[in-house]
């Protein structure tokens, strides 16, 4: 399989139930994975990506629930449907809270579990393309030097060219200089652009709500 192939993972350690959901997966031609535990599924995944992960709740050894809790605590991104034959309202809440895309009660239809898995693969595309350009916008800012960087957080806070030259104890032409620097080296083109970019990577450095 390559990187750009959607491949969806099964965790299901009822092999009936596992097996009648990735021949659902196999007959929409998407690649599929099964596992009959969490913990098999933690040693088995690559990362592989554009994915989705559907998991059952009850399980011998983890859980579905506590599958989605250890993927956040190693930091994977990855859409999650939650299967369950014993649909509860803290179940369901916790669910919500780490992030699955959406809950469905056993048996359910196959094209409800169809149109999960199908909108799990287009936010993890997206997801996927979000990040890559994080990257590439954090590969920009780490070429800045020490003063150039002071200078982007001073033009993203909205502040003029002599208010910064004052703050920062520097002539007006140095910090031209400094802020032509920040756009060519950022790629960006207007002051709204570089804004965005500063924003996306705030908001990147952030720790998740409820951590």
């Amino acid at each position: 399989m390559s990187d750009d192939q959607p491949t969806v993972y099964v965790v299901d350690d009822d092999a009936q139930a596992r097996k009648a959901v990735t021949t659902l997966i196999e007959a929409m031609g998407v690649a599929t994975l099964g596992f009959n535990s969490a913990e098999e599924f933690l040693t088995g995944y690559d990362g592989r990506r554009p994915a989705c992960l559907v998991t059952d709740v009850r399980m011998i050894g983890m859980s579905g629930l506590e599958l989605q809790e250890e993927l956040i605590r190693r930091g994977v991104d990855i859409s999650v449907v939650v299967l369950t034959g014993f649909a509860t309202t803290p179940g369901t809440v916790r669910a919500m809270k780490n992030g699955a895309l959406t809950l469905l009660e056993k048996p359910c239809r196959d094209d409800e579990l169809w149109e999960a898995i199908r909108d799990g693969l287009t936010a993890d595309r997206a997801a996927r393309s979000a990040q890559a350009n994080i990257g590439e916008i954090q590969t920009r800012f780490d070429n800045l030097t020490v003063k150039e960087r002071d200078v982007l957080s001073h033009v993203a806070a909205g502040e003029a060219n002599k208010v910064i030259a004052r703050r920062m104890d520097v002539s007006l032409r140095t910090v031209e200089l400094h802020r032509q620097n920040v756009f060519q080296k950022m790629g960006a083109d207007s002051l709204a652009e570089l804004v965005r970019m500063v924003v996306a990577l705030e908001g990147e450095k952030k720790p998740p709500a409820g951590s």
